[in-house]
């Protein structure tokens, strides 16, 4: 089987060499090109025949985003942002997304060691994650046009209710395509998306903007209520608890479980706990098998869950292994799945 061909931008020349002894590193990887820029990048995709394209977002002659814009329209491809650690790059990462690209990743501390190893196995997942991903060919790209909104049920909504969402890689477009057409009316949403420390803020005041209901990173301790959903923070794992009251949102930093924090298992395990048959479960576009087991948990308590369907997935990994363990009771496209949990969030549904 050919190694998957991954080209590699970047204008830092230490950055090229530490993504190129990375990829070079695995049997089943291999760096086709290098450039040092997006105008070089345009000429090796004719030579290099890359099947994945790792993507710095500032760079000299042209941006990372103008570059990709081009890419989407003319030869789409996988592409794997590599952002800095910033306000300013989180905000480009999160447009980057928008424009098609299929993941991200932070640039590493070039100081630490352990910190080096850690993003080596970030990179080979991404790139690997990315090269099974589903790109499509992208119109010139507009500003994002406004999503239509379900209009408010005439019944009310349950009061009592709580949705948990998962998801991983495309699940921040995804998530996006869920949350603008609700109304401010829904119960309230707890979210668990694979996201670094720095990049959750911006990434819920985009979805802020884009929502009737108001979006918002989690807090310890903080009440949920309805018309909000509650992001965990990069870094941190989100649960809920049940005290006098009502549910309150959680954040720890224990150890990460299956490999991510927020990890999406935590967040199912604690609303299966305290919720139970009031919850509702909803895995996303993800690679990895987190979440899946705890989604079963929630079915056996009681809870009604979905996934999204492979055909609509960027990647349809979290949510194969969910149906494979028989954890979801629908199987529904992204565009169907807002109207569906206003349904299921009827007081008499």
């Amino acid at each position: 089987m050919e190694p998957t061909r991954v080209l590699v931008v970047d204008d830092s020349a230490v950055m090229r060499g530490i993504m190129t002894r990375i990829i070079d590193s695995q049997p089943d990887l291999k760096v086709a090109g290098v450039a040092s820029d997006p105008v070089i990048a345009m000429e090796r995709l004719r030579t290099a025949r890359p099947d994945v394209i790792t993507l710095d977002v500032e760079m000299p002659r042209m941006d990372g985003l103008t570059f990709l814009s081009r890419l989407m329209q003319w030869r789409p491809l996988p592409v794997v942002m590599v952002s800095s650690l910033t306000a300013r790059g989180a905000e480009t990462t999160l447009r980057a997304l928008e424009l098609g690209a299929v993941d991200f990743m932070a640039k590493p501390q070039l100081a630490d060691v352990a910190a080096l190893d850690a993003y080596a196995e970030q990179v080979v997942e991404k790139v690997r994650a990315a090269a099974s991903a589903r790109v499509t060919r992208r119109s010139a790209a507009p500003a994002a046009v406004p999503q239509r909104r379900l209009a408010r049920p005439a019944s009310p909504l349950a009061s009592d209710r709580v949705v948990a969402i998962g998801a991983s890689t495309g699940g921040v477009e995804a998530l996006r395509a869920v949350l603008a057409p609700l109304p401010s009316t829904m119960p309230p949403i707890v979210i668990a998306q694979h996201m670094p420390a720095g990049f959750t803020r911006s990434f819920a005041q985009r979805l802020d903007g884009a929502c009737e209901m108001r979006v918002k990173e989690g807090e310890d301790g903080e009440p949920l209520q309805p018309g909000h959903a509650y992001i965990a923070p990069g870094g941190m794992h989100l649960a809920l608890e049940r005290k006098t009251g009502g549910l309150r949102a959680r954040l720890s930093a224990e150890p990460p479980v299956n490999r991510h924090r927020p990890s999406v298992d935590v967040l199912f395990r604690s609303v299966a706990r305290a919720a139970g048959e009031h919850a509702i479960g909803v895995m996303l576009s993800g690679m990895g098998a987190d979440g899946a087991e705890a989604m079963l948990e929630l079915r056996m308590r009681g809870a009604r869950n979905l996934a999204q369907d492979e055909a609509s997935c960027v990647v349809f990994g979290m949510p194969k292994q969910a149906i494979a363990l028989d954890a979801v009771h629908e199987v529904l496209p992204l565009a169907e799945i807002a109207r569906r949990l206003v349904e299921l969030s009827l007081a008499n549904g």
